[in-house]
């Protein structure tokens, strides 16, 4: 049976230099005010990304424990099954309702595109075992982690033709995640500590932008204005974050939690402040949300 855990297992990955000056100080709070989200009959719903439209991706599980990827938009639900294999996950959506995620194939994960009700796969450059396809942006650009044949764990992000790796100097691992309209890319990685950190990548460089006082970071979207969204660490709980013009020296961090869950994953940011994310109930249901702010 799966779980909540199932995130986390995503955040480890999945499953995932010059650095900016950061500002350490928590910034005043803002009002997150939360919706919950969940499929209807489903036992677990996680979901993902969020678009300007205020459509969401991600997973459930029905009632027979079998997961689905989803679109749900306007109240409507479209379960997403990828036909090559099981076990489909939607991880990020454009403003044209172009979906990316991942999918399994008997022992292996395999990224993929989801656009006209047709499926691509997004199999990784040549020599990739494993793809994971995680976030798009409207011109298409597709980010996200494969595996190589050695066992290590790369990100990349892929125009549609090409796949660039991206590598955060000295990561045992990099995983790409976000990718907004300008081009910016946020990044999982773990040092050499087998601490999780974040970075953005602008085409040239890597930033570090680590939630200040988090046991380990986990980044996640980022959207036009430079904001990301993460899920941070601190001893055994998980909690949300946002970072305002994360992208400059003028970021500040806000740290929320959903006011129901002893355990929140902040996921996906549109350019309406608009938060998506899961959290878990005290019985350790998985629980789909948005936040405004």
């Amino acid at each position: 049976m799966k779980n909540y855990k199932s995130i986390t297992s995503m955040l480890a990955f999945v499953l995932l230099f010059i650095v900016a000056a950061a500002n350490a100080a928590n910034a005043p709070k803002l009002t997150f005010k939360f919706t919950t989200v969940a499929i209807k009959g489903a036992k677990h719903t996680e979901v993902y990304a969020v678009n300007n439209a205020g459509a969401m991706v991600g997973w459930y599980l029905d009632s027979s424990y079998n997961q689905h990827g989803f679109l749900l938009q306007d109240g409507k639900l479209t379960t997403l099954d990828d036909p090559s294999g099981t076990d489909t996950l939607c991880a990020g959506i454009n403003s044209d309702n172009v979906i990316v995620g991942w999918y399994q194939n008997h022992a292996a994960s395999v990224g993929f595109l989801y656009q006209k009700e047709t499926f691509m796969d997004i199999p990784g450059p040549t020599g990739a075992v494993d793809s994971w396809a995680v976030g798009i942006n409207d011109s298409g650009m597709v980010t996200g982690q494969y595996t190589d044949s050695a066992g290590v764990n790369h990100g990349f992000v892929w125009n549609g033709t090409t796949y660039t790796t991206l590598d955060v100097p000295g990561a045992s691992l990099t995983a790409g995640i976000g990718i907004n309209n300008k081009g910016l890319i946020t990044l999982q990685w773990v040092d050499s500590d087998e601490k999780y950190e974040a970075s953005y990548y602008d085409g040239k460089n890597y930033y570090t932008i680590n939630v200040p006082g988090a046991t380990d970071t986990y980044v996640w979207d980022i959207n036009s204005a430079g904001d990301v969204v993460f899920t941070w660490l601190y001893q055994t709980r998980y909690h949300g974050a946002l970072c305002t013009k994360c992208t400059s020296k003028r970021r500040k961090f806000y740290k929320f939690d959903h006011p129901k869950a002893p355990d929140t994953f902040a996921v996906g940011i549109n350019d309406h402040k608009l938060i998506s994310g899961t959290y878990v109930s005290k019985k350790g249901v998985s629980l789909g949300y948005k936040a405004t702010y």
